[in-house]
Formats: structure tokens, C-alpha cells, sequence
């Protein structure tokens, strides 16, 4: 899609928690669509994004509802439309499965997740020093969960360096 718009692409791998390979702002946007799900702290995400951005670029972030991380994930829960709260925020696979559970989900080619409490996902950046400037929340299209057939369980930001 890049080459035929016309767009010159720079990829670089690395971790979202440490951009030290962009040692001053750089960026004018940055699209976040809910890959904090795959880091334990989401602060430090917040963190860098803010540091790497100029002065009036923007943080794109999309991320799950929280409330998606307390259910206990029985599948026969959901088709009772059973929620079980079994979890407390912050959600950690870590701390939620036995090693040999951990061992057969890896096997199964699944990553290792972390669920989030609000006041990290929208006041860590605020921290970090962004001014949130808009919000969404949307449907899941294909509910996972009991809660997505209730509300929206995807929510976004546009967060603003000023």
C-alpha cells in the first residue's frame, strides 16, 4: 500500500517500552492499536511515546476495556452468557495460569497478556504529560467474552504533546 501511495517506509524493530534508538523527537503521530495487551507495564509505553513525539504530535492508542479481564474464560460460561469475576486488575497471565498452563498456551502459539487498570491506560498518559483530546469506545464485532454482547469493549484516545 506504501509504494503505491507514493510513501518512503523506515521500519525498525524493538521493544515499545524503550525507543532509545530515537534519542530526540522525531514522529508527528503514533498509531498504538492495543499492543500494550502484550507488556506488563503500559506506564512506560505511555513514557517514551511522549518523549519521541514533536511538540503538538499526536498518540493514536486503542486498547481493551479492562472489565474484558476479570472473566473467568470457560467456554461454557459464555454459552450460559455467564460472566464469573475470577481475576483482579491488573491482569496477568502470569499470575492468572499455573507454569504448565503457561507452557501448553506458548505450545499453542498464543502470547502472554496483561490486562490493564483505566487509571494506566488513560491517566498513564496523562502522566506521561499528553492532554487527551478525544475518546471513542466500540463494539466487538466478534464477541470473545459474555461483556462484549453487553457494551463496547474497545476504547481509544488521541493524545496531544503539547
Amino acid at each position: 500500500m506504501a509504494e503505491s501511495d507514493g510513501l518512503e517506509l523506515e521500519t525498525q524493530q524493538g521493544s515499545m517500552c524503550n525507543l532509545s534508538c530515537f534519542p530526540k523527537p522525531k514522529f508527528d503521530l503514533i498509531l498504538h492499536p492495543i499492543s500494550n495487551l502484550y507488556i506488563s507495564d503500559v506506564n512506560s509505553v505511555w513514557r517514551e511515546c511522549y518523549r519521541v513525539l514533536k511538540i503538538g504530535g499526536a498518540l493514536l492508542a486503542s486498547f481493551y476495556n479492562p472489565v474484558v479481564f476479570i472473566g473467568d474464560r470457560d467456554p461454557a460460561y459464555f454459552d450460559q452468557g455467564i460472566i464469573v469475576p475470577q481475576y483482579k486488575l491488573p491482569y496477568s497471565d502470569l499470575k492468572a495460569h499455573t507454569k504448565d498452563e503457561l507452557k501448553a498456551k506458548r505450545e499453542r502459539g498464543e502470547a502472554v497478556v496483561f490486562g490493564h487498570t483505566l487509571t494506566d491506560l488513560i491517566g498513564g498518559q496523562i502522566k506521561a504529560g499528553f492532554s487527551i483530546d478525544g475518546f471513542y469506545e466500540d463494539k466487538q464485532p466478534n464477541p470473545r467474552f459474555v461483556v462484549d454482547k453487553f457494551m463496547p469493549t474497545f476504547l481509544a484516545t488521541r493524545a496531544v504533546k503539547r
